[in-house]
């Protein structure tokens, strides 16, 4: 999927980004009047899918502080989690906290904010995301955990599965948000991109691969086999991992500074194609 609707759709909304040099509204309306709503579609997605980011960031930032106390094992309890976002102040506390993170960095410009920024969030990501991931692998037992990963298993293939991948596609590569064509307004036009969306396609799934490494096995070792996914397994499942891991706290830390820098730098990509 990434190498055929993938590749296509990116390198179409970077296109018409950079020939328009306009947000999503206006370029669909210079390519086509028939077209103009279209943009307007696309734009209504950013919109709708920031306050959701925030609410998620202010989550793992609230985790993330909460393991640089030494709080792990009570972020490990099974009612942390669910005590934690049904208060009244403090989830909203940690909402703004993120949101205003993101702003800043949007105020500061393309250059001087976003680029800026992301030379250090993304390298710094990458690290963590490898160095977490070899150490995930060197635990025992991890190659039971490995394999369970790696190895397909056919008889869970569905069109199900297919449209969850095209799902996790749109939202990992961030297509038919108007985000791709607000960042393709400012690509110079001497810029190769074929050759940025190839860098894009291979970092954006070396990273989710990576990803799998650093979570599926461990969660297979220490949680007798059983995964869950969404909210349930970065807040609940994976403390509880943590906790019974070797260097678990520091492990715990280090986890959610690299998912806050994720879910970082996704927000304020979906903040610039509002503005």
């Amino acid at each position: 999927l990434v190498v055929s609707f993938g590749f296509s759709l990116l390198l179409l909304e970077l296109a018409i980004g950079r020939k328009t040099k306009k947000s999503s509204i206006e370029a669909y309306k210079i390519l086509h009047d028939k077209f103009g709503f279209l943009g307007y579609l696309a734009s209504a997605v950013p919109i709708i899918i920031l306050p959701y980011y925030c609410v998620i960031g202010g989550w793992v930032l609230k985790y993330m502080c909460t393991y640089f106390t030494g709080g792990g094992t009570a972020a490990a309890d099974s009612s942390y989690f669910g005590s934690f976002i049904s208060g009244n102040v403090s989830p909203l506390i940690y909402f703004v906290i993120f949101l205003v993170l993101t702003l800043a960095v949007v105020v500061g410009g393309v250059q001087s904010g976003i680029e800026r920024v992301s030379k250090i969030m993304m390298p710094v990501l990458l690290l963590l995301t490898i160095g977490i991931s070899v150490y995930i692998c060197t635990l025992p037992n991890a190659w039971e955990g490995i394999k369970y990963y790696i190895l397909p298993d056919i008889s869970n293939l569905s069109i199900g599965t297919v449209c969850a991948a095209m799902g996790q596609l749109f939202f990992s590569m961030s297509i038919a948000m108007g985000i791709m064509v607000s960042y393709g307004s400012y690509v110079k036009d001497d810029i190769d991109l074929n050759g940025c969306v190839n860098y894009i396609e291979l970092f954006d799934t070396a990273v989710a691969l990576l990803s799998g490494f650093m979570i599926v096995p461990v969660v297979y070792i220490f949680n007798g086999g059983v995964t869950t996914g969404g909210p349930g397994l970065m807040f609940e499942t994976l403390p509880q991992v943590f906790v019974s891991m070797p260097f678990g706290n520091i492990i715990g830390a280090l986890f959610f500074v690299l998912v806050l820098l994720a879910a970082l730098t996704s927000s304020i990509s979906i903040m610039e194609a509002i503005v």
